[in-house]
């Protein structure tokens, strides 16, 4: 096996998505610490003098102690070299979230044990389907009262629509919790709680068949619980099937709690086991092999302003397929640029080392004067292909935005540009004017609040924001159609987008029928692409 191949066969890339306070940046944090990135893992509250987990560093977030924008986190354990995309779990970030999906080759599923399958998690679980990425299911928070585990399981299987296949089972919950059953080696594995941070803790495994230590550990009445879940449960559920769990089809499920750090070490282990090295990845001219393809990568996102001292934006690049060479000149495909990548950087949150070299698998951040959009294909200058481009979510929430002193046009301009160029927000003209009119779309409402934040901290500009009534915006799909002659409803309003694509704003869903009824021929779609 050739060092190339090497290097790329011990890549592990995945997301972790869940609801908001369902433990995920929790469980990120553990992870690192298992892999000697991080000594002591910070506490998650938002307190001012509380340390601040890695993967949160914009301002915001440190406020509201939530995650904002997606992390990039690269760790060493066991031999593997482990990219973690932390996406924010918060309702309104789906966007970004979304996307970053895009970025990863599996996803760690992570659920509250007293609350089960939220909203957020069956958005974002939707996504995974699409592509059909294996999903990993950890069900956190075993330290407090949880559901009955066969009702979590089978609320997966109907929420999500995805077999479950427990490879451990918990032990009671909350104060009775004991530990986890494992299955494979049919023992116990005792809990204990490591509440500090670290990642001693005291459990002992203990073989099903000896039963007088089992006893001592658990007492009877969680033995004789155990007993019966166990022969309910291998009656009950899936079949573990390695091939099923890579194409998406059947979801492991864990059982353990972050933030006290049992489980989560088996869990990373199992993982890596069952997961996949970098896939091979589709184009134009096909699916392009990470270990056979010279260097190949996308953007999938682009962040400006990451480091107040530097005026700076980085466009974050999933590296697809061979060995990124710092020294080495690029293609940028759809800027049909040859060029050397600048200031290429491992990232960990707000941490950054410069790089010389990177494998497929990777994340890259590089310096982006502004050339750079979401989903553009940087490959060989030989090369000639594009990969798919991302799509643009539809916005479910628009809003006027005035700048309050017409003295800073300008920095107003460029600053709302550059947001949009991220994609955290969507911005729109009039039909019939240019930047005088701005209306700006989010996903989410939080993001207008971002938006104003950032104006302000980063540009000095303050902007008053005017909601409007719209709820739903489409593409029109056949743009040769003169924009003028389309007749609509009331609540109807033409708009374009930064590129000059015309669209359809509405309030009501009704009335995106009666206008397709009313202008025979025109097409309209409910994805844009960032092509």
């Amino acid at each position: 096996m050739s060092n190339l191949e090497h290097e790329i066969n011990r890549r592990r890339t995945f997301a972790i998505i869940s609801h908001p306070d369902a433990g995920k940046t929790t469980l990120t944090e553990k992870f690192l610490l298992y892999g000697g990135a991080i000594n002591l893992a910070g506490s998650v509250k938002g307190k001012a003098t509380a340390r601040h987990a890695v993967s949160d560093w914009m301002e915001i977030e440190k406020e509201r102690g939530i995650s904002v924008t997606s992390s990039v986190l690269q760790f060493e354990y066991d031999n593997y070299c482990i990219n973690i995309l932390d996406t924010p779990g918060h309702q309104d970030f789906s966007e970004d979230t979304y996307r970053t999906l895009m970025a990863a080759d599996s996803a760690v599923m992570v659920i509250d044990a007293s609350k089960g399958v939220e909203a957020q998690t069956r958005k974002l679980f939707k996504v995974c389907v699409m592509r059909h990425i294996p999903i990993f299911t950890f069900i956190n928070k075993m330290d407090r009262d949880a559901n009955d585990t066969f009702d979590l399981l089978d609320e997966i299987e109907k929420e999500l629509g995805i077999a479950t296949c427990p490879i451990n089972w918990p032990i009671g919950s909350g104060k009775e919790f004991k530990g986890v059953y494992d299955r494979k080696s049919k023992s116990v594995i005792t809990y204990s709680d490591t509440q500090k941070g670290t990642k001693e803790g005291e459990t002992q495994i203990i073989p099903v068949e000896n039963r007088e230590e089992l006893l001592n550990h658990i007492g009877q009445a969680a033995e004789d619980k155990l007993m019966e879940e166990i022969e309910l449960l291998d009656g009950a559920s899936a079949e573990y099937d390695l091939s099923l769990i890579q194409s998406g089809d059947l979801t492991p499920v864990f059982f353990g709690s972050a933030l006290t750090n049992f489980g989560v070490e088996i869990f990373l282990k199992h993982f890596l086991e069952m997961t996949t090295t970098p896939l091979p990845r589709k184009s134009d001219i096909g699916y392009i092999d990470p270990v056979k393809n010279d260097f190949s990568a996308f953007v999938f996102k682009i962040q400006a302003n990451m480091n107040k001292a530097h005026r700076d934006r980085i466009a974050f690049m999933r590296i697809c397929s061979g060995r990124f060479d710092a020294s080495a000149e690029v293609k940028h495909v759809q800027g049909n640029k040859t060029m050397r990548l600048s200031q290429p950087q491992q990232l960990m949150a707000n941490d950054r080392k410069i790089l010389d070299e990177a494998y497929a698998g990777d994340i890259i951040g590089v310096f982006d004067p502004g050339i750079f959009s979401i989903g553009d294909t940087i490959c060989m200058p030989k090369d000639k292909f594009r990969y798919e481009g991302i799509p643009t979510f539809a916005p479910e929430h628009f809003a006027r935005v005035r700048q309050l002193d017409t003295m800073k046009r300008k920095q107003f301009v460029k600053g709302i540009t550059q947001i949009a160029q991220e994609g955290a927000i969507q911005i729109f003209q009039e039909f019939n004017t240019g930047m005088e009119e701005i209306i700006v779309g989010v996903v989410g409402v939080l993001q207008f609040d971002v938006l104003k934040f950032r104006l302000e901290n980063e540009y000095n500009v303050e902007i008053k924001l005017e909601n409007l009534p719209y709820e739903y915006i489409r593409w029109i799909v056949n743009k040769d159609l003169d924009l003028n002659q389309i007749s609509g409803t009331s609540d109807m309003k033409k708009i374009k987008d930064l590129k000059g694509n015309p669209l359809l704003l509405f309030s009501h869903e009704w009335s995106i029928g009666m206008t397709l009824d009313r202008n025979k021929g025109l097409e309209l779609a409910e994805f844009g692409k960032n092509d």
